[in-house]
């Protein structure tokens, strides 16, 4: 069964005019959730859609994978977020495909599972991107990446699971195999999630157990380049290395990952017994290119020009990790939060500008990345970054890495919650977010069966 859905004016209920321009954004992430808030108390009539009812600030996703913040603490629900905007309607639906010669978004309602076609004037597609194994999916099951709640809460269950049921073994090469932590991937992700689980291990947990000693836990992190943080100055990856060392990180720089099975990982030449391995080592966008008929550019992104729309649809915006654009200077723009806010803010703005010329693809002023810098923690107060010219690492660097994620926070609950907890586990080393909850994709029978077979040999 197929319905088409037509836009409603906010709280009223009553169909929106049919006059006013139809915008619909596919993704509530950073870009599209931005670009969303743009369009409040504007002549237009908005659709979001998301296959999630909450937005996700994943710059600190890690942190509820080991257990520091819990899931509430940095999201909130897409439609509290958008409850003022009364020409604003918010749909919970998986996008399918779209018809860009019958201009309708086509989605399954995550509901009733109905088709339904959403027309619109004008479209905006900001639906990220996921891992990439780089042509070895079959690694994804035993090694998850990090890009949502649903995969956040299952590392942290696998990574407390290894602990607990490390406690109540008795062979050596068991334990050993249990408490042993791979992350692949050197960018901000993985260098932030070894340094977060050795934290954990040595420090946060070493005291709750009496047969185990966590702090003889092995991170490794490997880095098929030759340094870590490559989108970083040379020298504050360096000092990221170094950071990671003296927290116990076994780190490989040059190593790659050949192999990925059940009872652990051959990197490079050697073969790593460990139970739980995570991936950060790759990104793949989302489908949208096969939904506009475009041919895909690196990583399945669309390629999109400097307005940020798609050659011969000006009236289709992509934006974040699902485009492919470049910087003033010719220089692909990275992957990172800043950039999709501001394609959201940009993309708003441009269809605003050429509702009013009264034309979709009247000539507006190409998109420009203001960067901010970038940040990346390193264990609990240590970061480093680039702000401008100026490069920081230690504590002040983590000062500024605090205050920024606390700034992009949405809410101010979340705010004051992400805060108290920072400082409770500074003062304390404790982390209240300890939660080990089952999931239907990793029960305990399964881990169990899983640690038995990694000790077989």
């Amino acid at each position: 069964m197929e319905t088409t859905i037509t836009p409603r004016d906010g709280r009223s209920g009553t169909p929106a005019s049919a006059t006013r321009p139809r915008v619909v954004i596919i993704g509530a992430g950073f870009g599209g959730l931005n670009a969303a808030r743009r369009f409040r108390n504007a002549p237009v009539d908005v659709t979001v859609i998301d296959r999630s009812n909450h937005f996700l600030f994943q710059p600190l996703l890690y942190q509820v994978a080991t257990a520091e913040l819990s899931p509430a603490d940095i999201s909130a629900p897409i439609r509290g977020v958008l409850r003022g905007q009364r020409n604003t309607r918010t749909m919970l639906a998986n996008v399918s495909d779209v018809d860009v010669e019958r201009r309708e978004v086509i989605a399954s309602d995550l509901g009733d599972g109905l088709e339904h076609h959403i027309p619109y004037d004008y479209l905006i597609i900001a639906t990220g991107a996921r891992e990439s194994y780089f042509g070895h999916n079959d690694w994804m099951k035993r090694a998850p990446g990090l890009k949502s709640i649903n995969d956040a809460t299952s590392i942290r269950r696998q990574i407390l699971l290894a602990f607990e049921t490390a406690e109540v073994e008795d062979g050596p090469e068991r334990i050993a195999a249990l408490m042993t932590f791979v992350v692949v991937g050197g960018g901000p992700t993985g260098v932030e999630m070894a340094g977060a689980i050795a934290d954990l291990a040595h420090k946060g947990v070493r005291r709750d157990f009496r047969a185990i000693d966590t702090a003889k836990a092995r991170v490794l992190l490997v880095e098929m380049g030759q340094r870590l943080l490559p989108q970083f100055p040379q020298g504050l990856g360096a000092k990221a290395r170094r950071a990671l060392e003296r927290l116990g990180v076994d780190v490989r720089l040059g190593a790659e990952v050949k192999q990925i099975d059940e009872e652990g990982a051959l990197v490079g030449d050697e073969y790593v017994r460990a139970q739980t391995i995570i991936w950060a080592a790759g990104v793949q966008a989302s489908p949208a290119a096969r939904w506009l008929g475009v041919e895909p550019a690196k990583a399945g992104r669309v390629t999109v020009g400097p307005d940020l729309t798609v050659a011969g649809h000006p009236n289709i915006y992509v934006l974040g990790d699902t485009a492919s654009a470049r910087d003033r200077d010719g220089s692909p723009l990275p992957g990172v939060a800043s950039v999709a806010i501001q394609q959201g803010h940009y993309a708003a703005k441009a269809i605003l500008q050429r509702i009013r010329q009264g034309d979709p693809a009247a000539p507006v002023a190409p998109f420009r990345y203001f960067d901010r810098g970038y940040l990346a923690t390193v264990g609990r107060t240590y970061a480093v970054g680039k702000i401008g010219p100026l490069l920081l690492s230690g504590l002040a660097a983590w000062v500024v890495w605090a205050g920024v994620h606390i700034a992009y926070l949405i809410g101010f609950r979340n705010r004051v919650l992400v805060m108290a907890q920072w400082i409770w586990k500074y003062l304390t080393y404790q982390r209240g977010a300890r939660l080990i909850t089952r999931d239907p994709r990793d029960t305990h029978a399964d881990f169990r069966r899983a640690t038995t077979a990694s000790s077989a040999r």
